[in-house]
């Protein structure tokens, strides 16, 4: 029998199953201990240090504690501590992104997305480089600068070779004042070789999505392609940092096994690339499952209803302060609104999850991986998010000053927010409204900027601030960074 050690390289031993089963029963057992959950609570607390802000995070054993308490009270108390951590680190900053879908080709088997090998009738699609380059231009013209790269596991038609020269054709785009600054990646587990490559290539994150951690369920749920190996893909996250790639990003489908398992997991498996690399997962999403070509969500028995699946945010939040936290356009507007207030750091706007969706003007669903809920232009998400004083942010700055990994943590843990993060967000929001934004959404944005210039606390860097947005309004002149 495996022994649970998250220092282990081995997905037994660091996801480790009887180790969630104890975790699970001692969360049933003390889910109505408030002198415990008090103690969590505080634990968990924001404290400020002379080098800044500390958070202590909880373990998975503790978060699970959290997740099972059914007190409406010290629920109503997860949820205001949860927005006070993500202010604390992140700020009132959204950073906004969108996929794109290369190649829905695919041979793994995996039952609950319509790209399975065995699907007949969804139109089989992979863009060339030309429609790459028109689907970017499209994006472009959105105000997007960060992309989240998308394609299905297929050697054959979308080797590494494919998604390199892709990544190539992303960043060699310049159309009018856009630019793509940053391609994060979600693609098939890989090799340290091919992460290197990737790596090498300019990437972002690395995301790949576990889809659910108990080991039988995967199995199952994977019964046919190389995405059947739960070893390979669990250990995925290992051989990408050995190849270089610093930033990874963690995921679980929820809806397909039990919540509680799945959120221990998912805990476990931050605790585990902290413990070996020194830096846990950069993000993590909470997708769930959806309605898709001959995918019927009712079929799983483990979906979340949305009271659940709020309480799930706020509890990722307490239990890992630091990492980004991702919702899509799956969730509709009103979820998406609920969980930003619970710790959500980044979300999609304005997203097509078709291959080559962006180029066409009604939104096509003969190759989506899912149906979209939120389905507004980027210009009413981006407006919506102001309108609720939060600052839509397309900043790529860390990512291309060099500050990813540990650099990134050490920056969020100093509490340089205000100091870094905020003006780069303020000027990345400024191009969006002088270059793409409708009338309505320029006069309610410049307003923002307006009064948040104000509470960049270095007076050199708020002057400095000024200056660049003055500059990008009256100018062509782009891309200032702190």
């Amino acid at each position: 029998m495996a022994v649970y050690n998250p220092k282990s390289m081995y997905a037994d031993d660091f996801i480790n199953h009887e180790e969630i089963l104890e975790t699970l029963e001692y969360a049933e057992r003390n889910k109505n201990n408030l002198e415990l959950i008090d103690s969590l609570l505080e634990k968990a607390r924001p404290k400020k240090t002379a080098g800044g802000v500390h958070c202590a995070g909880l373990t998975h054993r503790e978060a699970s504690v959290l997740l099972a308490c059914e007190n409406p009270e010290k629920i109503a108390e997860m949820y205001r501590l949860a927005e006070e951590i993500k202010l604390a680190f992140y700020g009132n900053r959204i950073v906004m992104f969108a996929p794109l879908y290369l190649s829905n080709y695919c041979i793994n088997g995996c039952v609950y997305c319509p790209y399975h090998a065995k699907n007949r009738h969804i139109a089989r699609k992979k863009l060339t480089q030309d429609e790459v380059r028109a689907e970017v231009i499209a994006l472009q013209d959105l105000g997007h600068k960060r992309l989240a790269i998308e394609a299905g596991e297929d050697p054959k038609n979308n080797p590494i070779e494919y998604i390199l020269e892709c990544l190539d054709t992303i960043y060699s785009v310049k159309h009018k004042n856009g630019a793509i600054r940053r391609a994060n990646v979600n693609i098939a587990a890989t090799t340290v070789d091919e992460y290197r490559m990737l790596k090498n290539a300019g990437i972002g994150t690395y995301i790949l999505f576990q889809e659910t951690y108990h080991k039988n369920s995967y199995l199952e749920l994977h019964p046919t392609g190389p995405k059947h190996d739960y070893d390979y893909h669990t250990e995925a996250m290992d051989r990408a940092m050995e190849g270089g790639i610093d930033d990874v990003g963690l995921g679980v489908l929820f809806g397909l096994e039990k919540y509680r398992y799945e959120f221990a997991g998912l805990l476990m498996h931050a605790e585990h690339l902290e413990a070996v690399h020194g830096v846990g997962p950069h993000t993590i999403s909470v997708p769930r499952i959806k309605r898709a070509d001959d995918i019927d969500p009712d079929v799983f028995d483990n979906g979340l209803a949305d009271p659940l699946f709020e309480k799930v945010i706020a509890c990722i939040r307490i239990a890992v302060p630091y990492t980004g936290m991702i919702i899509s356009t799956r969730e509709s507007e009103k979820v998406r609104a609920r969980a930003l207030h619970l710790g959500i750091s980044q979300i999609s706007g304005a997203s097509r999850t078709s291959v080559g969706g962006y180029t066409e003007q009604e939104r096509p669903h003969d190759t989506e991986q899912f149906d979209v809920s939120d389905q507004r232009s980027l210009d009413e998400v981006v407006r919506w998010l102001m309108e609720m004083g939060y600052i839509p942010s397309f900043c790529t700055a860390c990512y291309r000053e060099g500050r990813t990994g540990d650099r990134f943590m050490s920056l969020c843990k100093s509490g340089q927010i205000l100091n870094c993060c905020h003006p780069n967000a303020l000027m990345t929001l400024e191009e969006f409204l002088v270059d793409y934004a409708s009338e309505d959404t320029r006069r309610v944005g410049m307003e923002l900027i307006d009064r948040e210039l104000h509470k960049i606390p270095n007076e050199k860097v708020r002057t400095l601030a000024a200056q660049h947005i003055s500059d990008i309004r009256s100018s062509n002149r782009r891309d200032f960074r702190f």
